[in-house]
């Protein structure tokens, strides 16, 4: 039976697609198992695996799922931070990171986390993005030039690259120069394989000679074959050091992964299912790491090629991955003329969008989270890639903590017109009733800021003595953990013991649910009765006209 015409060009849609970003999926590949520190066939493994487990099992008709140059570079300060020295270690290394990365996908997805769209905030992200760019960048010019600095970090890389100018191979660096504005040239045309028709190139030089006379590196022979499915042997120790890793590579990848998909989805208006995803991201970098592959995840500039190259289902990538994988194997003796320089090339044109401080420059606009982009960048430079993002993210959340922390409270009143209650810091013409005190916190009150929040409202009630009622808002709260609960009925007490008497309004259902599982003497179900500051003040009055 002969398909409708749609459901044709749909077909003719993926394959022209899936072609289409073969030819760039494959040279960055091997460009970001370089960034790794891996064998080329690392990143060719994990772009398979990448390509096959998520075009079975995920729902984003545009992801493309491979290895990234974050992940790559994490990747390489992770095994360099669990001692990974020789390529056999680095490899075993490696992939107990994948495989346990994967894990950590994968528990996320049973306890359905897919919901929780970003566990970086984004300021972190940005800035660490830009610290990360500069820093690939700089780790992608020895190649370029053929020099070879003592030291990895980006100062003292940066300086030994600069002190070694006399002997730098510009033959190389204008090899590089070339290839990034060619990348940058083609790419205005989505459809044509630019890193493809460059590497192309690359190899003819290679093979006619010139990179000889140039004193041009080629990456050399590649053994690509699959070995059967493993685990590598460690020790227990490392594991647990591989497990604290991996954590920050799941983090990273998530982000990354979580963001791209998202933006697509709302871009066409496609449903995606953030848990199925999660499952997929787990089993696939589960794949990649029992073949020894890199970690995987979907970036944002290949599913950006994807899409553009006209994408209208899963199958573009899964026939992008039959090209790569036929081209792996037929064009295998080829693969290793690729010039140095070009493989250089080809990450810095991927890493190019994240060069752009711009990025950062909202965040100074609005007065918010600039300390926390500038740590980020900073720290990824100061202190590496991996010690930089954990230390970004440790700032954040020390600065999520303080603003959290505070026992900010708003003391409300009753405009003239109407029945509601405002802060009457900003709405001096606000009355509060006679003898009574209306307070609001400003916070969700949890444990690292309960015990502030009610001393600074005890002490105003202290001042305002004698009271006849307390009314306090709780609409900032849906839920209080035991510290807050504990904090609330010594709070109740205390406001018993001045003569007072205690009525809680805006009490959210999931509160009062347990309010009524802690049948505390001071808070009986009367005192949560009122859902609106309004009622709870008629509430008051009521029971002051009662006395």
């Amino acid at each position: 039976m002969t398909p409708p015409p749609a459901h044709r060009a749909i077909r003719a849609a993926d394959w022209v697609a899936g072609l289409s970003i073969a030819g760039l999926l494959l040279p960055e590949a091997v460009a970001y198992a370089g960034i790794a520190g891996l064998p080329p066939q690392s990143g060719v493994i994990a772009l398979l695996a990448g390509l096959i487990v998520y075009g079975l099992l995920g729902s984003s008709r545009f992801a493309i799922v491979s290895a990234t140059s974050s992940s790559a570079a994490v990747l390489l300060a992770a095994t360099s931070a669990a001692g990974g020295h020789g390529t056999a270690l680095q490899l075993a290394l490696g992939a107990g990171i994948v495989l346990l990365t994967g894990v950590f996908f994968l528990i996320a997805a049973a306890a359905r986390l897919g919901a929780v769209s970003n566990l970086i905030a984004k300021p972190v992200l940005r800035g660490f993005a830009l610290g990360l760019a500069l820093t690939i960048v700089a780790k992608q010019m020895p190649k370029v030039v053929d020099v070879h600095p003592a030291h990895g970090d980006f100062l003292r890389l940066s300086w030994e690259l600069f002190a070694s100018v006399g002997r730098w191979n510009f033959a190389g660096l204008a090899m590089a120069g070339v290839g990034v504005a060619l990348l940058h040239a083609l790419g205005r045309w989505r459809a044509v394989p630019a890193a493809l028709l460059v590497i192309a190139a690359g190899i003819a030089l290679d093979v006619a000679g010139f990179c000889q006379q140039w004193h041009i590196a080629a990456v050399g022979p590649i053994e690509f074959g699959l070995s059967l499915p493993g685990v590598p042997e460690l020790s227990r120790d490392q594991w647990l050091r591989l497990g604290e890793l991996a954590f920050a590579m799941a983090l990273i990848l998530y982000a990354e992964s979580c963001g791209a998909i998202r933006t697509f989805a709302l871009r066409h208006g496609d449903e995606v299912s953030a848990n199925r995803d999660l499952f997929a991201l787990g089993a696939a970098n589960l794949a990649s790491g029992l073949f020894q592959g890199m970690p995987v995840g979907a970036g944002y500039s290949a599913t950006s090629a994807n899409e553009a190259a006209g994408a209208q289902s899963r199958a573009a990538g899964l026939i992008a991955c039959a090209v790569v994988l036929l081209a792996a194997i037929t064009l295998l003796p080829w693969i290793m003329h690729i010039p140095e320089p070009l493989l250089a090339a080809i990450v810095i044109h991927a890493v190019g969008h994240m060069l752009d401080p711009r990025s950062l420059r909202p965040y100074f606009a609005w007065r918010r989270d600039r300390l926390v982009a500038l740590v980020a960048f900073g720290a990824v430079l100061l202190l590496g890639v991996l010690d930089g993002l954990l230390a970004a993210i440790g700032v954040s959340l020390v600065l999520l903590l303080r603003g959290m922390s505070g026992a900010q409270v708003s003391w409300l009143g009753r405009l003239a017109q109407g029945h509601d209650y405002v802060d009457t810091a900003r709405h001096p013409e606000a009355r509060v009733p006679a003898g009574m005190l209306i307070a609001r916190p400003e916070m969700p009150l949890f444990f690292g800021n309960a015990d502030a929040v009610f001393a600074t409202i005890r002490a105003r009630v202290e001042a305002a003595r004698p009271l006849g009622h307390v009314v306090l808002s709780l609409e900032e709260s849906a839920d209080l953990d035991g510290t807050s609960i504990e904090a609330l009925c010594d709070f109740a007490a205390s406001v018993r013991r001045c003569g007072a008497q205690l009525v809680l309004a805006r009490v959210k259902d999931t509160l009062r649910d347990l309010l009524d599982q802690v049948r505390n003497p001071d808070l009986p179900p009367a005192l949560y009765a009122a859902w609106s500051v309004d009622d709870a003040v008629e509430q008051a009055r009521a029971s002051a006209s009662s006395q």
